[in-house]
């Protein structure tokens, strides 16, 4: 089975045309005011149209209230909910039978105990992802640039994404060390922070391919 790869925090045409053009399965938009990729739901819901039929679009938010999720699926129409924050499995179950859509659900690991921590949403959210616990004092959850021992995801089983500071450079020892099933970058190919590169996109994709053989 081909492994997933999610391009996210995408604000440009260009950018995603780059994700689109290397084969992604997920391409992610952020709707978090304090995220240098934050991007308004309209903007989204343009940009999304050149995906659909080739790659997920996928509405990620840091603990959301109903009434900024309707705002965002509204204008969006995503293909998925990615919930970045402290959501608890009966606030993912609440999302999903709110809006009818698929739900990823975001970890924050620096320890085998975090990715037990999962457990509690399995056959709730349809999708994991595995972060790296921000630094401290960051204001982000994700797209800090940072990696986690992605040794202690080897042998985990179920449908997750595999994420925090993956590079075109690094990207293929994740690969041979845990074989995850898919892949979440943001930061490893930006220029700068929110800045989308083109050529660090293409890199990311062509590494993948060079690891997987």
């Amino acid at each position: 089975m081909p492994i997933a790869i999610k391009i996210c925090g995408l604000k440009t045409a260009e950018a995603l045309d780059a994700a689109l053009s290397g084969g992604a399965s997920h391409v992610g938009f952020i709707f978090f005011a304090k995220s240098p990729r934050n991007i308004a739901p309209e903007e989204a819901g343009r940009l999304r149209q050149a995906a659909r039929g080739r790659a997920k679009a996928v509405a990620v938010t840091v603990d959301a209230d109903d009434a900024q999720l309707d705002t965002i699926v509204a204008a969006m129409a995503p293909d998925m909910l990615q919930l970045h924050g402290k959501e608890s499995p009966e606030r993912v179950a609440a999302v999903k039978a709110r809006y009818s859509l698929p739900v990823m659900k975001a970890f924050s690991v620096s320890e085998a105990a975090d990715v037990a921590a999962a457990d509690a949403y399995r056959g709730v959210a349809d999708m994991l992802l595995f972060d790296a616990r921000p630094p401290q004092g960051a204001e982000l959850p994700g797209g800090n640039g940072v990696p986690f021992d992605w040794r202690i995801l080897a042998g985990y089983r179920g449908d997750y994404l595999l994420s925090g500071g993956l590079t075109p450079q690094n990207v293929g020892e994740a690969i041979r060390l845990v074989d995850p099933p898919g892949l979440d970058v943001s930061s490893g190919v930006e220029s700068a922070p929110g800045v989308k590169d083109a050529a660090l996109i293409a890199a990311f994709f062509a590494a993948v391919r060079a690891a997987k053989g």
